[in-house]
């Protein structure tokens, strides 16, 4: 069958909206509170949102690294499967295909659907059968344009971005205007109150850094961007600080009207701000919310296809996973597989439970990948690295994620975390005998769907990568 590729269509605009808009979910708007709760005090607490966001592009710096040296799709797979071999980045497929990306993109939709459908009943909560049949609709319009086009994916992607931006900008300069104004007193004896104990800051670095997540997106595509070697190193640079400034002043905005206990009381901290500050054009705030939200989703779901896709390329799952529309050029099997996953995601009562107990499956992961830059300045000195970081800067890392891992467990250990554990683990039973045996029965289970599927998405196989 004739075999195809993904074209080279992400520039450095897009590949700095992608990683901005899906840094700036509804978080910062909706609940920024998590950081000031353990920091205790508004100066520690912008303090650790500007700190965060050094260590995000500490680890950004890192990721550019390896994307440089290993230019590959697939993020932290690409690269796990390089230093360590296929054992490692099978356990990171599967647990990032499997659940972390579908859940993550379940959660965004589902935040999406709350605040759309929110008008609709002012005087009370949305029932839930309302939110989840509007965040089901969500990832079905979002997986179609995706699975449509990657320009216009691309397009919705720098659309939304801007519009995030722009509510963005609109909250900081009314800050600004607060504070010439002399609303100050919020921010006089910033320190007063500063949390005393290191694991209340260590908790508190912790939440900040949550909202940090999605600073390694732009390596999930390193195969479509136009001029990898340049875009993929100065859209983390700008990319990532300019996201650490949005947060830090915005931050900054919301103490000029709202003291501490007002800011942790808030449902919608960015609502409230809008109300007492925006009226009687506050409705923009919740409306921005809804866009800031969508293009979250969309981010999310325009890399969870292109680890699927990798993986499936590597035969670590199905290979009509790595199968390309032949027509549209874009991984759509693996798109529409991680939008039906997110569906089935939708579902239960509570997901957001099932997400905090495999965030430090997140983390190990990171730090696995900080220790592959270390492991292959030894191994791999062969390899051309346009890019090279401080090898401290990796050591940080590999430490930030140790702590990362261990620190929710040790405050407060549960089972669950043994679940998620033997969850990650139990990949393995896959692998031995469909990965590492092939074992025949299987395969001639696979052959007839996969023709089936193939002829139904009209999909051919990608080119074989070296």
């Amino acid at each position: 069958p004739e075999r195809v590729s993904l074209n080279k269509t992400v520039g450095l605009v897009s590949g700095i909206c992608l990683i901005v808009g899906t840094m700036i979910g509804s978080g910062i708007f909706i609940s920024p509170k998590s950081v000031l709760l353990y920091s205790g005090a508004v100066g520690p607490c912008l303090l650790i949102w500007a700190a965060c966001g050094v260590l995000a592009t500490l680890g950004a710096l890192c990721y550019a690294e390896l994307g440089t040296m290993i230019t590959k799709s697939g993020g932290e797979y690409s690269y796990l499967m390089e230093a360590y071999g296929p054992i490692p980045a099978y356990l990171f497929s599967w647990t990032t295909v499997m659940v972390l990306k579908p859940s993550s993109f379940a959660i965004i939709t589902l935040s999406f659907a709350k605040y759309a459908s929110t008008p609709f009943y002012p005087d009370c909560t949305p029932p839930e059968v309302v939110s989840k049949c509007l965040a089901a609709a969500a990832i079905l319009v979002i997986v179609t344009v995706n699975s449509l086009s990657v320009k216009l994916a691309s397009y919705v992607q720098n659309f939304f971005t801007a519009a995030k931006l722009l509510i963005i900008l609109i909250i900081v300069v009314a800050g600004i205007v607060l504070l010439a104004q002399g609303n100050t007193e919020n921010l006089t004896n910033a320190f007063d109150g500063t949390a005393q104990s290191f694991g209340a800051i260590g908790l508190a670095f912790y939440n900040g850094l949550w909202a940090y997540d999605g600073w390694n997106q732009l390596n999930f595509i390193t195969e479509e961007l136009i001029n990898p070697y340049r875009n993929l190193p100065l859209a983390i640079i700008i990319g990532i600080p300019l996201v650490g400034v949005c947060y830090v002043m915005v931050n900054v905005a919301y103490f000029t009207v709202m003291t501490t206990n007002e800011l942790l009381l808030s449902p919608a901290v960015a609502v409230t701000f809008g109300d007492r500050v925006l009226h009687p054009m506050s409705w923009i705030v919740p409306l921005f919310v809804v866009f800031s939200t969508f293009g979250s989703a969309n981010g999310s779901c325009f890399t969870a296809g292109r680890l699927a896709y990798v993986s499936g390329r590597e035969g670590h799952m199905v290979k009509i996973l790595s199968y390309i529309s032949l027509k549209r050029y874009t991984p759509a099997p693996a798109l529409i597989f991680n939008g039906l996953l997110a569906i089935i995601y939708i579902m239960p009562a509570d997901i957001n439970t099932l997400i905090n107990y495999f965030s430090f499956a997140q983390w190990m992961f990171y730090g696995m990948t900080a220790l592959c830059l270390i492991v292959m300045r030894f191994t791999k000195k062969e390899l051309h690295r346009p890019v090279k970081v401080p090898i401290v800067i990796p050591v940080l890392m590999v430490l930030v994620s140790c702590y990362l891992v261990l620190a929710p467990i040790i405050d407060k250990p549960q089972l669950e975390y043994l679940y998620c554990t033997i969850f990650i683990f139990g990949g393995l039973l896959l692998y031995y005998p469909f990965v590492h045996l092939k074992v025949n029965w299987a395969r001639k289970i696979m052959r007839p769907i996969t023709m089936h599927l193939q002829l139904l998405m009209e999909v051919v196989p990608p080119e074989k990568t070296e």
